[in-house]
């Protein structure tokens, strides 16, 4: 609801879980901790994504996919930006450190030549999590692991070595 509706109000989000809102406010004293508890499980799915995915010591190829799998369950099981929690600290600090965990793992995919070199600093980093947010909504038909191989084909021809 929250990713359809990002001002969705308790009672709403109570209705359509199927209890009542005292129950959600006996949990969440307020929106804006039900809100911080729903980016915090995001944040935590993908970080566990990053360290299932083996970025650094997993062959490249292989960490790719399963990092771009990862990810669009995580898009898929959490539709909601993690932009909105950016103006506090501690979630943007871990969310930086997520972001350049996958660039320093784009750099040693262009080092080992399965990326081509040559592309503008930063251009996979920005074009690898386009790729995976329209497979994760505009693809809903096909599996995680079906949509991990559209974006990464997708990738690798764009910019994989000749």
């Amino acid at each position: 609801m929250l990713a359809a509706d990002p001002s969705a109000s308790i009672a709403s989000i109570a209705t359509e879980a199927g209890v009542d809102r005292r129950t959600v406010y006996r949990r969440f004293a307020s929106r804006e901790e039900l809100l911080a508890a729903v980016y915090a499980a995001r944040l935590e799915a993908i970080e566990r994504a990053i360290e299932d995915a083996r970025l650094r010591e997993a062959p490249v190829a292989v960490a790719l996919h399963r990092y771009v799998e990862n990810i669009i369950a995580v898009n898929r099981t959490w539709p909601v930006d993690l932009a909105r929690m950016l103006a506090d600290d501690a979630v943007r600090a871990r969310r930086d450190a997520a972001i350049r965990e996958v660039d320093t793992f784009l750099r040693r995919a262009t080092d080992e030549g399965v990326l081509r070199p040559g592309a503008p600093e930063g251009w996979a980093g920005a074009l690898l999590p386009q790729l995976m947010h329209l497979a994760s909504r505009q693809m809903p038909h096909l599996t995680a692991a079906r949509a991990a191989d559209l974006v990464v084909d997708t990738l690798l021809r764009g910019l994989g070595a000749p």
